[in-house]
C-alpha cells in the first residue's frame, strides 16, 4: 500500500557506495512523503474517532509541529557529533511506530503524546536524510540532491492515492499496515545504511568534509529565511489551494486536485533540477524558477478563474522545486548543524505560513489578497538567490 522507507533492492544489488546510498536516501524520501500523506489525508478519521472539535484537533497538530522543531534541533547536534547514519534507522522506525500509535489513539491526551513523538521522529529523520544526502552529493561530485528530494513529492502523491483507495478501511488498519510495511523495508536496508559512513568527497570537487567548516551567521540566516519563504508557499498550497479553487466555483474534485497539481509540478521540477543545475548553476536556476513562481501564481490570482488558478499553483510548484535542495546544498558546505538550522527555519515557514495566510484573509476579507504573501516571498527568493547561493571563495 505504501512504499517502504528503504526497499530491499537497495541491499540486494551490488553497487558502489555512492550509488547504494543515493538509492537508499531516495527511498527514505519516498517513504517519508508517503507516510506524511497517509497521516494528513486520514486526519478527518482521526478527529472523528477521538470526537475532537477543530480547536482540539489543532492542539494535536501543534504537538506534532513542536515535535518536529525539537527533532530538528536535536538532529543537528547528533549529526554534528556522530554523523547522519544514526539518524536514519532508529528515527524511521520510531516514525512508523508513532503512526501506528496515532491510529490506535482515542483520546486527546494520547493523541497529543503520539503526535509529539511522531513530530520528533520526523525532525530527526529529516536532518539525518538531508545531511546524508549532502554527503552523498559530495561523493558523486555533482548535483543529485534535487532528484533525491523529488522522492518526497512522488511518495506524497503515492501515499495520497493509497489513502484515497483505502478510504473505506479503518484508519487504524491503514496506519498499522503502512507502518509495518515501512519498518520491514528499513530493517532490510540496515546493511546499506552503513555505506553512508564510508562516503568521502569526490576528488576535484573542491568540497572539504563538512565538519571542518563553520557557517557565517549572516549567510546562514539568509539561507534559512529563503527556505522559510519557499516552504511557506508549500504550506499555502497544501492548506489553501483547494479553498481558493472552491471559492472560484470549482467542483469538489477540481478543488481537491489543486495540491496534487502543485505536487506533480514540483516533482517534475526536482527530477529535472540536477541536470539544470549542472548546466546553468543553482543561482540562475533558482532565480529563474522563483520568477516563474511569482509571475505564475500572481497571474492565477488575478485571473479569478479556476483553470488559471490551477496553472498558477502548478507554476508555484515548478518554480520553487529547486530552491530547498539548493539551499540545503549551500548549508551543507559548512556543517550538519548548518543543515539542521536551515531546515528548522524552513519548517517554521511551513508550519506558520497557513495560519498567517488565514489571519491575513480574515483581516482583508479576501483570500486572493492573503495569497499575495507567497507571491511576494517568491519574488524575494528570486532577488536574493545570487547572494545566498554563490559559492564562497
Amino acid at each position: 500500500m505504501v512504499t517502504a522507507l528503504a526497499p530491499a533492492a537497495a541491499v540486494a544489488e551490488p553497487a558502489s557506495p555512492p550509488v547504494t546510498a543515493r538509492r537508499l536516501l531516495t527511498s527514505y524520501y519516498v517513504g517519508l512523503g508517503a507516510l506524511m500523506a497517509v497521516w494528513g489525508t486520514r486526519m478527518p478519521a482521526v478527529q472523528a474517532a477521538a470526537h475532537l472539535t477543530p480547536g482540539l484537533l489543532s492542539l494535536v497538530l501543534l504537538a506534532s509541529a513542536a515535535g518536529i522543531v525539537v527533532g530538528l534541533y536535536l538532529g543537528g547536534r547528533i549529526a554534528h557529533r556522530h554523523g547522519p547514519a544514526r539518524l536514519l534507522t532508529a528515527p524511521a522506525i520510531a516514525l512508523c511506530t508513532a503512526l501506528a500509535a496515532l491510529g490506535a489513539c482515542r483520546t486527546l491526551t494520547t493523541l497529543i503524546a503520539a503526535a509529539a513523538c511522531f513530530g520528533i521522529a520526523h525532525g530527526l529523520l529529516d536532518v539525518g536524510a538531508n545531511v546524508a544526502a549532502v554527503r552523498c552529493q559530495d561523493a558523486y561530485g555533482r548535483s543529485i540532491l534535487s532528484g533525491i528530494h523529488a522522492g518526497f513529492s512522488l511518495g506524497a502523491l503515492g501515499g495520497a492515492a493509497a489513502a484515497a483507495a483505502t478510504a473505506h478501511t479503518s484508519h487504524r488498519t491503514v496506519f498499522l499496515i503502512a507502518g509495518l510495511a515501512a519498518t520491514a523495508g528499513i530493517l532490510l536496508a540496515i546493511p546499506a545504511t552503513r555505506s553512508i559512513t564510508r562516503l568521502t568527497p569526490a576528488p576535484g570537487t573542491g568540497h572539504q568534509p563538512a565538519t571542518q567548516q563553520g557557517a557565517p551567521h549572516a549567510r546562514l540566516w539568509l539561507l534559512g529565511a529563503l527556505a522559510a519563504a519557499c516552504l511557506l508557499g508549500e504550506g499555502a498550497a497544501a492548506d489553501w489551494s483547494a479553498v481558493h479553487l472552491h471559492d472560484l466555483g470549482a467542483t469538489a474534485a477540481v478543488s481537491a486536485s489543486a495540491y496534487a497539481v502543485y505536487s506533480a509540478a514540483m516533482a517534475a521540477g526536482r527530477l529535472a533540477g540536477d541536470r539544470l543545475i549542472a548546466r546553468y548553476g543553482a543561482p540562475i536556476l533558482v532565480r529563474t524558477g522563483a520568477t516563474l513562481a511569482t509571475a505564475g501564481l500572481a497571474a492565477g490570482l488575478l485571473a479569478d478563474a479556476a483553470p488559471a488558478a490551477l496553472a498558477g499553483w502548478a507554476a508555484l510548484g515548478l518554480g520553487l522545486s529547486a530552491t530547498v535542495p539548493a539551499l540545503i546544498t549551500a548549508a551543507g558546505r559548512h556543517d550538519p548543524r548548518a543543515v539542521a538550522a536551515v531546515t528548522t527555519t524552513g519548517y517554521l515557514g511551513l508550519l506558520a505560513g497557513p495560519a498567517v495566510i488565514g489571519a491575513l484573509a480574515s483581516l482583508t476579507g479576501s483570500l486572493p489578497a492573503a495569497l499575495a504573501l507567497p507571491v511576494l516571498l517568491a519574488a524575494v527568493v528570486a532577488a536574493a538567490s545570487r547572494t545566498a547561493l554563490e559559492t564562497p571563495r
